[in-house]
């Protein structure tokens, strides 16, 4: 068992170093494996009070102060820190205290340690986003201040035993495998430059949630060849090959370019119980899903406000900066 705090790997100072608690670290750690660019992930005990060496059977008292923790080692010119904060916000509920899935105790707590200027600033600008998706926010954010390795038999714990507990979902790491788009190419402006780049319309929409006029907004009978970007961040979202002439009267979709850069949200507004969906690295607001829509080709259907979307032609998506999508556009 060993400490350490530092940021660079012994082998490579090109690889970054973070510290995710989220619950069992059996998943968690299974999660940013899942990520192309991560390097290498060790499990293990973080950020305790006590002065004793943290094995399983203190931390699993509660008492320790010790988080369950995963030390990812990632390759920054293959995946951003962005990248892998989203993800974990993805899997986690951050309303929560000292507990996650089935499991309670403080051990639980969810958490970032960073050991880094640049690292805290990048956590601390995700953590903003995140902070407003949700009512209540109990992530801790802070240095790292000790870390432990775990037990041998829990390092790569669900590869040994792959039907063991875990309390994120098949189809999270599937997702996270999955991913194309980064969000390190795509972060959201300050608020106040926000106000500076949209229109009154775009502002109201994705800024406030509001929703524009149904048959009266530039792309909802629009069939062009391209994609459909944040307006905010030029996040990527949808490809024409993924839009369909709906009679709802906004831009419908049948599916997005990449799951991880749709945020659902439960929307109880106006009486009714629909799925809001948000962009991931600009949190605008952009519309909602529905499933059983008898109209779209895979029965779900991402009703999306225009004013929410940036359209770039497929001729100048090189252009743009949008090249490497180009085989997603049929």
């Amino acid at each position: 068992m060993t400490m350490e705090n530092n940021r660079k790997s012994k082998e490579n100072d090109e690889i970054s170093v973070i510290y995710f608690a989220g619950g069992c670290f059996w998943g968690m750690e299974k999660l940013m494996q899942s990520i192309p660019g991560v390097i290498r992930t060790t499990v293990g005990y973080a950020n305790g009070k006590s002065d004793q060496v943290p094995d399983y059977q203190v931390v699993s008292t509660g008492r320790s102060g010790y988080r369950e923790t995963v030390r990812v080692e990632y390759d920054p010119g293959k995946i951003s820190l962005d990248a892998l904060l989203f993800s974990y916000f993805r899997v986690i509920d951050p309303t929560l205290e000292n507990r996650q899935g089935n499991d309670r105790g403080t051990q639980y707590q969810t958490g970032i340690y960073y050991v880094d200027d640049s690292s805290k600033e990048t956590v601390m600008r995700i953590a903003e986003i995140e902070r407003e998706r949700h009512p209540a926010f109990k992530v801790e954010i802070g240095p790292l201040t000790s870390f432990y390795d775990a037990e041998e038999y829990h390092q790569k714990y669900l590869d040994k035993n792959p039907g063991g507990y875990c309390h994120i979902g098949a189809n999270e790491f599937k997702e996270a495998t999955e991913m194309i788009v980064d969000p390190g190419k795509y972060q959201r402006p300050k608020k106040e430059k926000i106000a500076e780049i949209l229109d009154k319309t775009a502002f109201s929409v994705t800024q406030k949630g509001d929703t524009e006029p149904a048959f009266q907004n530039a792309f909802w009978d629009r069939h062009e060849k391209g994609i459909y970007v944040d307006v905010v961040t030029g996040e990527p979202l949808f490809t024409s090959s993924d839009k369909y002439q709906s009679s709802c009267g906004w831009p419908a979709f049948s599916k997005s370019i990449d799951d991880n850069t749709i945020i659902p949200l439960e929307d109880n507004s106006f009486g009714m119980k629909r799925t809001e969906v948000k962009s991931r690295s600009g949190n605008s607001h952009l519309g909602h899903v529905f499933s059983g829509d008898r109209e779209s080709p895979s029965g779900t259907r991402y009703c999306i406000n225009s004013a929410s979307l940036r359209f770039i032609p497929y001729a100048e998506m090189e252009k743009e900066g949008y090249g490497y999508l180009k085989s997603k556009v049929n």
